[in-house]
């Protein structure tokens, strides 16, 4: 496990992410755990470390729209421009998944949530890594959000093969969800 807080701690984490690995990171609220979307090795030891179910499907983050966009269904314009317009921020939308969005990152859903994060460092992770990233909670299902790289090294260990050791983000609560197609907020 590499703990980093150098100025290359963002470029080793975006190696270690496109060779299969998983890796802790800042995000807006909390620490957030992350790997490949495609590496459905890697999402498994996700949920593993988390004893999160599969059925629950993972959140997606990114720098930006574009890098998304092949795992989500094509969306009329206003839908897409509403879902824009929130980002990048604390906001994570549900929308329509394409084939390229796995059960392993849907869950038991046919929508995707996605996010354009806000974050300094988890956007530069994104771009460097050249993908978005799963990004879900840092914490063992039923317990609190970890929030800084000692919680996350004490919490998982070696489980995880790179913890970028930089501050979260100022907000105190994980991100708004909201559903792409009917506006309802699932979680406020």
């Amino acid at each position: 496990m590499m703990l980093t807080k150098t100025s290359n701690a963002v470029e080793a984490a975006a190696l270690m992410i496109r060779n299969g690995g998983v890796v802790a990171y800042p995000t807006e609220s909390c620490f957030g755990l992350g790997c490949d979307p495609r590496n459905q090795t890697a999402i498994g030891r996700i949920l593993e470390m988390k004893d999160r179910s599969r059925d629950k499907g993972l959140i997606l983050i990114s720098d930006c729209l574009e890098k998304l966009l092949p795992f989500l269904a094509p969306m009329p314009q206003d839908m897409l421009d509403r879902v824009q317009a929130s980002w990048p921020g604390p906001v994570t939308w549900l929308c329509p998944a394409s084939e390229q969005a796995t059960a392993f990152l849907r869950g038991q859903y046919d929508s995707l949530a996605v996010r354009v994060t806000a974050h300094s460092t988890a956007a530069r992770l994104c771009e460097v890594a050249d993908m978005p990233l799963v990004s879900t909670s840092a914490n063992r299902a039923g317990q609190p959000p970890l929030r800084n790289a000692s919680e996350v090294m004490s919490t998982f260990g070696r489980a995880v093969d790179c913890i970028v050791d930089e501050p979260i983000g100022k907000s105190t609560k994980p991100s708004k969800i909201l559903d792409a197609l009917t506006g309802e907020v699932i979680r406020p």
